[in-house]
């Protein structure tokens, strides 16, 4: 099977479904050649998510791990931090990212879809990617994090740089922009610090809890993170959604004649086309069975959270969109204790997209056919979407 081939880029899914049918934990090769298991029905997934066996930390991985790596200042965050230090670190955040901070966004976040779509020209192709998937999210998360709007292109520009990398991109090119990056993050917390306003960052700077408060390096990593798994996700959750819809006339237009379906149609497309292939990568701390395949300490694990998403042991008809499912106990948002703080909004950021979408008749420009997907074997999204709008 070329697991991780062209045809896989178009459409994981067939794939997924041989894995599932052969077993449930696979020793694969990923496209830079390293070794790791992937684990694909539903049920071992979803344990292996809350599996305190299976760590986030590198220090834990064997001596042949080759991963990504980024500067310290950057790389104190959630993804790869195990219980007591994660605990800590949650709890803090926990106390700026509240549930009223994030609703108390959806107006600005309307404004700024209806914006971006109101300067759109009608009838001629676009790219709704480059026009409104991509900036939406930039502005959403800049706003968040307090980032001034003048530097919002340069957020875009470098984070394009790290997740949707040119062919002629120069090899120092991603070492580049997470320096830039890293850089001007630094140069944020200490404003905020000296200037505080009302944004996540300056919370989380205030933020404190029996004493204890979040170090320099902690505080740009989760604006680092904020803005990475921010920007990424509600990308490729509204390109991949707009895709499945546009595909699919008849779901579209239930969906504009039945608008109070939008919440649980916003959880299916999520379930459906699962941006984040996999979850971040594990590291077993001891020998650990999974479905019947003892993992060695120290090995690569990916919990293949597409793959569960489409488990029809769990849902039923699971390759086909049904906008008003329920139950969906999708996987999309992980499960345990590393579940994403920022699911909620993700769910208000999409709902506020498609619902302005919704308000243009929108049709693709190009036969589905020739949709080009990124060569990226984590994370599932469009290069491009080109569409007409009315």
């Amino acid at each position: 099977m070329d697991l991780f081939g062209e045809s896989f880029h178009a459409d994981p899914y067939p794939a997924y479904a041989r894995l599932r049918a052969d077993g449930g934990v696979h020793h694969v090769s990923t496209p830079d050649g390293a070794k790791a298991w992937l684990v694909t029905r539903y049920a071992d997934v979803r344990e292996g998510l809350a599996d305190p066996r299976l760590s986030l930390d590198r220090t834990n991985a064997s001596a042949g791990y080759r991963g990504f790596s980024l500067p310290p200042a950057l790389d104190a965050n959630l993804l790869n931090l195990d219980p007591p230090d994660h605990t800590r670190l949650r709890r803090l955040i926990a106390g700026a990212f509240t549930p009223n901070r994030v609703e108390a966004l959806a107006p600005s976040i309307e404004v700024a879809a209806r914006e971006l779509l109101t300067s759109l020209p009608s009838g001629e192709p676009v790219d709704l990617i480059s026009s409104f998937a991509a900036p939406l999210p930039v502005r959403v998360i800049g706003d968040l994090l307090g980032v001034p709007a003048q530097d919002h292109d340069r957020f875009r520009t470098w984070t394009t740089v790290l997740l949707s990398p040119r062919a002629d991109q120069p090899p120092t090119a991603a070492r580049d922009a997470v320096m830039a990056m890293q850089a001007f993050l630094l140069d944020l917390v200490a404003r905020k610090r000296a200037e505080p306003a009302d944004d996540l960052l300056s919370a989380l700077i205030a933020v404190r809890d029996d004493e204890d408060r979040l170090t320099e390096d902690e505080l740009v990593s989760l604006a680092f993170l904020a803005l990475w798994a921010g920007y990424e996700n509600l990308v490729n959750l509204i390109g991949n959604g707009v895709a499945a819809l546009l595909t699919r006339p008849d779901r579209l237009s239930t969906l504009r004649d039945s608008p109070d379906l939008l919440p649980s149609a916003i959880e299916e497309l999520t379930r459906f086309d699962q941006p984040l292939q996999f979850a971040i990568r594990r590291f077993p701390v001891t020998d650990v069975d999974i479905a019947g395949t003892v993992v060695p300490a120290g090995d690569t694990v990916l919990l293949g959270i597409a793959s569960a998403n489409h488990d029809p042991e769990v849902f039923e008809s699971p390759e086909d969109l049904r906008l008003d499912r329920a139950p969906n106990p999708h996987l999309s948002y992980g499960h345990g204790i590393h579940r994403s703080f920022g699911s909620r909004l993700s769910q208000v950021e999409a709902a506020v997209a498609f619902a302005a979408l919704l308000e243009r008749d929108i049709t693709l420009a190009v036969p589905a056919g020739d949709l080009r997907w990124q060569p990226s074997f984590r994370n599932r999204g469009l290069i491009e979407l080109p569409v007409r709008l009315g």
